[in-house]
């Protein structure tokens, strides 16, 4: 376990909440990339990946907690972009 590595998931998983919050709130997709997301989803599955291959410790929750934020940002952005093309 690296000390670096986990500080690192906690200083990205600390800006998730807020985007998840944004995007419920506002019901917009304006700001957001579904590209970025998506590689940064597919980031956090390789980190999992790797973790569960070679190195299993408690990090791996970390990015459990990460990946599910940023996929819970990502059913939200395909949720406004339904809301705005109703109208």
């Amino acid at each position: 376990m690296s000390i670096f590595e986990m500080f690192m998931l906690f200083c990205f998983g600390a800006a998730w909440p807020a985007s998840i919050y944004r995007s419920y709130v506002s019901k917009s997709i304006e700001g957001k990339s579904l590209l970025f997301m998506i590689v940064i989803a597919t980031g956090y599955v390789f980190g999992i990946i790797h973790k569960v291959v070679f190195s299993l410790d408690f990090v791996i929750i970390l990015y459990i907690l990460n990946l599910l934020m940023v996929l819970t940002d990502i059913s939200l952005y395909y949720r406004n972009f339904k809301l705005h093309n109703k109208f």
